[in-house]
């Protein structure tokens, strides 16, 4: 973990978060500035600054945030109508915060992209 990282904080429970899921490996909770009716992020308790800071040892945990966020989407009934899942990678791929976190949106038609 680190020490000055907002998510890290969320995880040691330094900062509150509405958290919707936890185990061992991820911690999922509602965005504070939703970009649709459901807007989770799903984080791993391992610090891992940027996707492409990921090493082929952390593929399973990633992978483990894409099931994550399936079984989210199917507690919240909104797998069958479908949503979107997206990690961004630095500052112009849309990175605010540098720990690795995938976003699942859903609960209204999202535009298409590109």
């Amino acid at each position: 973990m680190s020490e000055d990282c907002l998510f890290c904080k969320i995880i040691k429970k330094e900062i509150p978060a509405d958290i919707v899921y936890e185990d061992d490996q991820v911690l999922a909770f509602r965005d504070i500035s939703p970009q649709a009716p459901l807007h989770v992020l799903i984080i791993p308790h391992k610090h891992i600054s940027t996707i492409n800071d990921a090493s082929e040892n952390d593929e399973k945990l990633l992978g483990y945030m894409l099931l994550t966020a399936a079984k989210i989407a199917r507690e919240n009934q909104v797998d069958e109508a479908g949503y979107r899942l997206v990690i961004n990678c630095n500052e112009q791929g849309g990175q605010t915060v540098f720990h690795v976190h995938l976003h699942l949106l859903a609960g209204r038609q999202l535009t298409r992209l590109g």
